[in-house]
């Protein structure tokens, strides 16, 4: 089988919507691939509440935290070397700033937030691979609802939608990075190893830049 050192991958992300398993995914190849793992802080993030809360009010606050909070901290992760874990997986990507500011922000606010993200998006690494997790958003509700994060209960299929429109577009405008759209609507890699090894193939070959469409329950895929 192909090992992740033989694709020499440096830093790996998981991508999807909100409850996709992504943050599941990221630890699981943390571990299997002995690589550093890097999430998103957002537990302690005052303005999250409040955002589900009043979104009008609270949505520029909220960006504009996330954007400091994920731009030092892929500086910093990214900006060190170690020699036992060479490989980076994180559970979001710096890109995905832009994709939730489109859909939360009016239009002159996020103008102005896309100008700060072009002058801080450049200097960061490029993934070697990003992973997208892909499932209808009612799972994704059904996920959300069963790890019951107060702050969570708010959103409704309808933003979950959005979302999943802004990654796709996101992707069609990062022709040189790997991207591999992953359907996971009938799978449970968390529970079943099989699925999980399903993924795991997948992510140990090459992938050439550009979108990549994966039905894992597809042995010719």
């Amino acid at each position: 089988m192909t090992t992740a050192s033989t694709v020499q991958r440096n830093y790996v992300v998981i991508e999807g919507n909100i409850g996709s398993g992504k943050t599941s995914l990221a630890k699981i190849l943390a571990d299997k691939w002995n690589a550093r793992l890097m999430l998103e802080q957002f537990s302690d993030n005052p303005f999250l509440p409040k955002f589900y809360q009043n979104p009008e009010r609270h949505a520029f606050a909220l960006e504009l935290s996330f954007l400091a909070e994920r731009y030092h901290q892929n500086r910093n992760e990214l900006g060190r070397t170690d020699l036992f874990k060479p490989c980076v997986v994180a559970d979001y990507s710096f890109a995905k700033s832009l994709i939730f500011a489109a859909i939360n922000l009016p239009e002159d606010e996020f103008e102005l937030y896309r100008s700060l993200f072009q002058i801080i998006h450049g200097r960061l690494p490029r993934p070697d691979l990003l992973v997208y997790l892909h499932c209808s958003e009612e799972k994704s509700m059904r996920h959300i609802q069963k790890r019951g994060r107060d702050f969570e209960q708010e959103i409704d299929i309808a933003y979950l939608m959005r979302i999943t429109a802004g990654y796709l577009d996101s992707f069609r405008q990062q022709p040189e990075t790997p991207i591999l759209i992953i359907d996971t609507e009938q799978i449970d890699f968390v529970s079943s190893q099989s699925d999980l090894s399903r993924i795991l193939s997948h992510l140990q070959k090459h992938h050439s830049p550009g979108i990549t469409f994966i039905d894992p329950l597809n042995i010719d895929s």
